[in-house]
């Protein structure tokens, strides 16, 4: 297991989804409820026949296990990991569906946002002999399920599960999106030259307090004055709190907010002239969220993980076309899925049925995803990749994202783990 900084895992905690959780309203929050083991089992191809397997090809299935959202307060993302991900093995694999002439046999499993569903079910999966498993967009479930993939030593793929903590959490996981560092690293880059003073407005709760770490850890740590406007959760009145933003006189404002409250603060930061103290930045959720801003729409800065118009390259588009020809609409994680599809079969074609030979065909590897180049960073498996700011425009009565600027990926790395 790799040691990490105390700070850093306290940051954790938060389980934060900087980019997910700062629209107005929303069904997809942070948060991890739900109950019910969903027993959706079923299978579509996926394998890649470049590569050299540590085996001849034997035609005997790859079985992998997908415990991800279908249902809970996530559901909407984890469709877009699915989509993601059925168009990402198809793509590493040419349509085949094979690796090295085997068969990949996926098995979905139904978390519903509950963390002892998703390890029920991790352990049923293991007991079948599967050795890799993957998804989650629920930072708590990825925790849960990286202590499985350690304790059985089984490869783990974390979906869009941002928390800090499950990069270097142990040899056996990896992680097939970004992570909440690097939301903060590209809020970063919307900084004045010479860094100056940030001022983050979030809830004092565990999601705030975790952004707020993140922002002096990250930006803090590079001679940026960092601070503060705490907001108690049950708070319904934000006038006093916009005002204290103006009174602290930034450079830049960053947002950091989830829940039903986000239309009344984003109102209040209007009526109290705070756009025009200092550029605010929040992170870009998914489509669904694009015109819940109201009229300060188009006077927010966006830091943004993805949106189907920011990459231009030959696999984004790849994506773009499998997941829209099989009616769906590509979105906020579904280039998390697609990795995923990609890592998958990059295991499988190196590694054969050996998991710590899968482990090192991954350690490293640099390969061309939906958004440019992408790195596995060998040390803690940190998956480095491009990042993006943005602003909604309308267009045709709706709003839409336009890109400002591309940070580059070594530029919106999170700081290094401590070596394994």
């Amino acid at each position: 297991m790799i040691s990490r900084p105390a700070r850093l895992l306290a940051l954790v905690a938060a389980s934060t989804l900087v980019v997910a959780g700062c629209a107005p309203t929303n069904d997809s929050d942070s948060g991890n409820e739900g109950n019910n083991s969903g027993n959706n089992a079923d299978s579509t191809g996926d394998n890649d026949s470049t590569g050299t397997a540590a085996e001849e090809a034997s035609g005997e299935p790859v079985q992998v296990g997908i415990i991800y959202s279908e249902t809970g307060p996530l559901a909407a993302y984890g469709k877009q990991y699915r989509e993601g991900l059925e168009a990402g093995l198809d793509y590493a694999t040419d349509g085949t569906g094979e690796v090295n002439g085997r068969p990949v046999e996926i098995t979905y499993r139904d978390d519903a946002g509950n963390a002892d569903t998703a390890v029920a079910a991790a352990r049923d999966l293991i007991g079948q002999e599967f050795q890799i498993l993957g998804g989650t967009v629920v930072s708590g479930i990825a925790v849960a399920m990286a202590e499985q993939a350690e304790q059985n030593e089984i490869l783990y793929i974390s979906g869009p599960a941002a928390a800090d903590v499950v990069t270097g959490i142990n040899e056996f996981t990896f992680r097939s999106g970004r992570q909440s560092l690097q939301d903060v690293a590209t809020a970063g880059a919307m900084l004045p030259d010479g860094g100056g003073k940030i001022v983050v407005l979030a809830q004092d709760n565990a999601f705030g307090q975790g952004n707020l770490s993140a922002v002096e850890l990250v930006l803090g740590g590079e001679g940026t004055e960092v601070e503060s406007v705490m907001v108690p959760e049950d708070a319904t009145e934000f006038t006093g709190f916009a005002r204290q933003l103006v009174d602290a006189d930034p450079d830049l404002i960053f947002v950091a907010w989830a829940g039903a409250t986000a239309g009344s603060m984003w109102q209040a930061l209007d009526q109290q002239d705070v756009f025009e103290a200092a550029p605010v930045v929040t992170g870009l959720a998914d489509s669904a969220t694009y015109s819940a801003y109201g009229e300060v729409s188009d006077r927010i800065s966006f830091l943004s993980h993805y949106f189907p118009g920011a990459p231009d390259n030959e696999v984004n588009q790849a994506l773009v076309d499998h997941v829209t020809e099989a009616g769906g609409t590509p979105d906020l994680f579904t280039p998390d899925g697609f990795v995923a599809g990609q890592m998958i079969v990059q295991a499988i074609a190196e590694g054969g049925d050996d998991v710590n030979a899968m482990v090192d065909a991954l350690e490293g590897w640099e390969f061309e995803g939906p958004k440019g180049t992408t790195t596995i960073r060998e040390s803690d498996h940190a998956l480095i990749q491009d990042m993006y700011t943005a602003r909604l425009v309308e267009e045709d009565g709706e709003w839409v994202p336009e890109l400002i600027d591309t940070v580059p990926a070594d530029q919106a790395a999170p700081p290094e783990a401590s070596g394994q």
